[in-house]
């Protein structure tokens, strides 16, 4: 067994997941472990390490066959010099990972951010194989974002294109403050996040919802609910899904993709998110930037991660 072998790792607060893919983007084998983010910088490094030597040692493949790791973390990178430059999620802070572990493998080590890895993920061998330029958007907690050209992600020139959810787009008079200190975000409507506080400040305000039966909401009640015909969940359904399509009608007068993929948690909401989705993007984007352009759900789920880190290798 000659081939190239590269795996992707999964940086998260709570568990440090890892792959092994092979050169056409398949992922061959995964492991998870803990990330001991209590234990302190050193341990997580320590882990991961362990972690990757591990996959390949019980893989069917040999460390030499390792062409190298990469690598996604939510927080800020420097990507040019493989340095973690904020992460609080694993307790990091200037840390220069990629020498590290460069050191520690004898291996070439790439790094990214989550949402950036994502894309590359679903682009690579998910719902954008094969489509050279393509736009992501993770919907979850926050709104994160990845753009691929000619097949590799864009970063910009400070490593930060992308963030889509920070996107302004919201009215200033229906505006509230974003996480970033900005107003009128995406992220504040058409994020898990926006979408449960719409719903809470609609019960706060007395309207006639079964959402006010509902002790805790989540997003997935608000779709629910809204899929039984509950007209404040629609209503709430659809100003996300507006303003998710009125971004994408801005990235196509920008970058005119092929295909927009959308992910996270909340895009399991299915046609009654995307249907909505296409109706605005069709409405406010000129007809020539939405001629052969699909907005469609991502793939490969939670294994976007660590097959677009591995990716990083080839693609960037």
């Amino acid at each position: 067994m000659s081939e190239n072998i590269y795996v992707g790792v999964d940086l998260g607060g709570t568990a440090i997941k890892v792959g092994i893919c092979n050169a056409e983007g398949t992922l061959l084998h995964t492991y998870e472990g803990p990330t001991g983010t209590a234990e302190g910088v050193d341990t997580v490094i320590d882990n991961i390490e362990k972690y990757v030597r591990q996959i390949v040692e019980d893989s069917p493949y040999s460390w030499d066959q390792l062409a190298g790791v990469g690598a996604g973390v939510a927080g800020f990178t420097n990507i040019r010099e493989g340095i973690i430059i904020l992460a609080p999620n694993i307790g990091f802070k200037d840390v220069p990972i990629r020498s590290i572990l460069e050191d520690r493998w004898n291996k070439p080590v790439k790094i990214d951010n989550d949402a950036n890895v994502a894309a590359l993920g679903e682009a690579w061998s998910g719902a954008g194989r094969g489509i050279e330029n393509c736009v992501c958007y993770t919907l979850g907690t926050g709104v994160g974002g990845g753009i691929i050209i000619n097949g590799k992600i864009y970063q910009g020139f400070a490593g930060l294109a992308g963030e889509l959810g920070h996107i302004t787009v919201v009215p200033d008079l229906e505006a509230i403050q974003c996480g970033c200190g900005n107003m009128g975000c995406l992220e504040t409507v058409s994020s898990a996040t926006g979408i449960i506080r719409m719903a809470n400040d609609a019960v706060a305000r007395g309207d006639r919802t079964s959402l006010s039966m509902v002790e805790k909401i989540a997003a997935k009640e608000v779709f629910d609910a809204a899929k039984a015909g509950d007209e404040v969940a629609i209503r709430i359904v659809n100003r996300a899904a507006y303003y998710l399509g009125k971004s994408m009608a801005s990235v196509a007068a920008v970058l005119n993709p092929e295909v927009f993929i959308i992910g996270g948690g909340v895009s399991k909401a299915g046609d009654i998110l995307f249907d909505e989705v296409r109706r605005v993007f069709a409405k406010l984007a000129p007809a020539p930037l939405q001629t052969g352009v699909s907005i469609i759900p991502a793939e490969l789920g939670n294994d976007a991660g660590i097959v677009g880190a591995a990716g990083l290798l080839l693609r960037s």
